[in-house]
């Protein structure tokens, strides 16, 4: 026995985060998300095994999520900052009004049930990937970037998303950016610049949220952070994230598009059936 589990079931899920891991951090430079699509399923079965309550299982998915990501998205960004995409003034806009939408978001964590975050997710990512699939340029709102007031307003709700989702914001910013004509390339690049502040906003707010709920939760939890989700699954999507970087720059933005788009309809189909 180790921490009160079996140690061939400890194992077992190890491994499930490993492999995790290594998807997470391929998805996070070649999407310029921070993996929470690909750990947020892999965490709720985990979580399921062994056993942590339902009402408590989706929001300790989330933090978890977003703390195994911020080292990933750290290294995304400075990859692709090396590469000359980013663009820098989003960056700078977007990061206060982000930052205040994750903290909104954390506050919802401590109180609301795990189904408001499942169908948040679910409808989060349907829309991205329907407009990554079957909308292209059509859904183009300009050539240009809007002015300050709506691009805080679009980090805001980046910022309240990610936390409602557990992901880095990239899947929405992506769109929006892409939106107003910047190529995918910098839109990734862009993205993960952004989810820096999400993810470590995101990841402080969650350890504050499940606190109070601390008695309920697995061994070794920091609040609706799993510490041993963490451990084991950051190192290995952070070093795989060069891969996906090498990818993100070689395939051209419609192969781009089309991979993400089926992505997320995978994941929104496996949250939806959770909630049926």
């Amino acid at each position: 026995m180790l921490l009160g589990y079996p140690v061939g079931e400890l194992a077992w899920l190890a491994l499930l985060i490993l492999a995790g891991g290594i998807v997470t951090g391929i998805l996070a430079g070649l999407f310029g998300i921070g993996g929470g699509g690909v750990i947020v399923p892999v965490l709720y079965e985990v979580f399921g095994i062994i056993h942590v309550p339902d009402s408590l299982r989706m929001q300790l998915c989330i933090g978890t999520s977003l703390a195994i990501i911020v080292p990933t998205t750290v290294r995304s960004y400075l990859a692709h900052k090396k590469r000359g995409a980013v663009i820098p003034q989003v960056v700078r806009i977007w990061a206060l009004p982000a930052i205040a939408g994750v903290v909104v978001g954390s506050v919802t964590a401590s109180f609301a049930p795990g189904a408001v975050f499942k169908i948040a997710f679910v409808i989060f990512t349907a829309f991205i990937s329907t407009k990554m699939l079957f909308a292209g340029d059509r859904w183009n709102f300009g050539d240009e970037l809007p002015g300050r007031v709506l691009m805080s307003v679009y980090g805001f709700v980046t910022g309240l998303v990610s936390s409602l989702v557990g992901v880095s914001g990239g899947a929405f910013s992506n769109a929006v950016l892409t939106m107003y004509g910047q190529p995918m390339q910098r839109a990734v690049a862009t993205s993960a610049g952004i989810g820096v502040p999400i993810t470590v906003v995101g990841a402080i707010g969650y350890a504050f949220a499940g606190w109070s709920h601390i008695h309920d939760l697995p061994p070794l939890s920091f609040g609706f952070v799993s510490v041993i989700g963490f451990v084991l699954m950051a190192p290995v999507s952070s070093y795989m994230t060069g891969y996906g970087v090498r990818l993100a720059h070689w395939l051209p933005r419609r192969k781009l598009e089309i991979g993400f788009g089926l992505f997320l309809m995978l994941v929104s189909l496996r949250f939806l059936a959770t909630l049926i």
